[in-house]
């Protein structure tokens, strides 16, 4: 399957930035020709505005004329990543304002009420799934989830623990200061409303005995996984599209890439980061953005 995507007016040295595997992509722009820089080796081409393909690491592609570039199409294969960044900016990173608020937890962008029902379409480096949240199935954890998914908390982030048939789990932040302000930043307990089937979703918490302690990382079910439903989850809601891209996440590390919040695994990803995920667990799917919506 293939789309395209317009990308608009790209102001004065500005960079559109791709990230995917060998894919050949067509651009049709207003400047005569592109330069094409990878970023990992330092190295730049001129190209006409043609065919271009791109290696499996972050490209830039940026206008040899200096002046605006209007009306970018990018035409490329379904779940390959673009996105238009500021002059000056570094590809993957967030912009200051957003990584500010990401560190206050206390803010109060963080506790507006989510909408009776909204959906969350993780872009990923396996494809797209669309999580519909349900706010009356458990208000604080709607809330929660909502408002971090709306500000980016999720962008660039890991699927640290990934068990075939059984759950994957994400929520770690690739910046360690994120990670340290969100440390116990708990929430109240929802209802328990506890039927792990496949597809459904929940915060994962500290165990048995320990209430209160939700933060931020999701779970979703793979398969039916009632025998966990004697434990006090919350289910906020469930897979509606893209299933099969959670079922292709990579497993192959298994409990070993930070495994559960209740296995006392996780500090080093904590303090690490990304760069430190990237070095350990190096074919850990990625989340590249969440686009938030109501149906």
């Amino acid at each position: 399957a293939r789309f395209s995507a317009s990308l608009g007016t790209m102001l004065n040295g500005g960079t559109v930035v791709f990230q995917g595997t060998p894919q050949d992509l067509l651009i049709s722009t207003s400047a005569t020709a592109l330069k094409l820089r990878d970023c990992r080796a330092g190295s730049e081409q001129r190209r006409p505005t043609d065919a271009v393909r791109i290696p499996d690491h972050w490209l830039e592609l940026t206008g040899v004329r200096c002046h605006n570039i209007d009306g970018l199409n990018v035409k490329l294969p379904l779940g390959v990543f673009c996105a238009v960044t500021a002059p000056g900016a570094t590809p993957g990173t967030a912009p200051a304002a957003a990584r500010a608020l990401l560190l206050d937890p206390t803010n109060a962008e963080f506790t507006r009420p989510a909408p009776p029902v909204s959906r969350l379409r993780f872009e990923t480096t396996k494809g797209a799934f669309v999580l519909e949240l349900h706010r009356d199935w458990g208000p604080h954890g709607a809330d929660r989830l909502y408002n971090l998914a709306r500000h980016g908390y999720f962008t660039d982030t890991r699927f640290h623990r990934v068990r075939a048939a059984y759950i994957a789990q994400w929520g770690l932040h690739g910046d360690s200061a994120v990670n340290a302000a969100w440390k116990g930043r708990y929430l109240r307990d929802d209802p328990p409303r506890s039927r792990n089937a496949r597809g459904t979703f929940a915060f994962s918490y500290e165990g048995p005995g320990r209430e209160n302690t939700r933060n931020t990382q999701i779970y979703v079910n793979l398969a039916d996984n009632l025998r966990n439903d004697a434990e006090p989850f919350t289910l906020l809601g469930t897979v509606v599209e893209g299933m099969a891209v959670l079922d292709s996440l990579y497993s192959g590390y298994g409990e070993d890439s930070g495994s559960g919040v209740r296995q006392g695994k996780q500090g080093p990803l904590e303090r690490g980061g990304n760069a430190f995920m990237d070095r350990e667990f190096s074919k850990l799917d990625r989340i590249i953005r969440v686009v938030v919506s109501t149906p």
